[in-house]
């Protein structure tokens, strides 16, 4: 399935949505560590002081997480302007962690600029969310002939993409459905196109497969 290309989103527009879908990633980890607090500071609570402990320890760790990839995947909140595949490898699997899909990271050590390590980790992170029962996501970089091919392929039982996310892909404007399933899909479709590349993928039975080729 090829892209179609509709008027690009101005950038308030764009702001706004993805800002929404961060607060929505970053206030269920924020939110369990509140919990931890308030059982922490309950006095009729004490029993489970461990258990909020626990908790508490691991929304950090995972709201930390999330911070981290979003400095790399959404904006240019770092002043690295080029990645190496060992810097982005820990960052795309901390999205996994807990998920149902596994990541198979099969990128050859390199270095990525800015656009080009954005899309990467956009394209992983939705190659996961493409296998809601479980499976394993594959990503994969070549390069040939001046072009950067970065590859996720979803296997799975059940591998989909929800209508949203493929009105994101296609670079296309959401008219009905959930914002929050659609924006980093056009996101993804959003970086590849503005640096000169194209966004493309296919649906089979059990496997979706994300192909983004962008300028090496």
């Amino acid at each position: 399935m090829t892209t179609r290309t509709e008027t690009a989103m101005d950038g308030a527009d764009l702001a706004t949505f993805l800002t929404g879908k961060l607060c929505h990633d970053f206030i269920s980890p924020a939110g369990a560590i509140a919990s931890g607090l308030d059982l922490i500071n309950d006095p009729s609570a004490q029993d489970m002081r461990e258990e909020a402990m626990g908790l508490i320890a691991a929304s950090s760790d995972k709201l930390i997480a999330l911070i981290n990839f979003a400095r790399v995947a959404y904006g240019a909140a770092t002043t690295a302007e080029r990645f190496s595949a060992d810097d982005l490898k820990p960052l795309a699997e901390s999205v996994f962690k807990g998920a149902r899909a596994s990541l198979d990271w099969r990128v050859a050590a390199r270095d990525f600029s800015k656009p080009q390590a954005r899309a990467m980790l956009n394209l992983a992170q939705l190659t996961g969310a493409a296998l809601p029962g479980g499976g394993v996501a594959t990503v994969t970089a070549d390069e040939s002939d001046g072009w950067l091919t970065l590859r996720g392929e979803a296997e799975g039982p059940r591998a989909r993409l929800k209508p949203e996310a493929a009105t994101g892909l296609a670079g296309e404007r959401l008219t009905e459905g959930l914002a929050g399933q659609w924006i980093q899909s056009y996101w993804l479709w959003r970086t590849v196109n503005d640096h000169g590349g194209a966004l493309n993928f296919t649906l089979d039975e059990n496997r979706v497969t994300l192909t983004a080729r962008m300028p090496a």
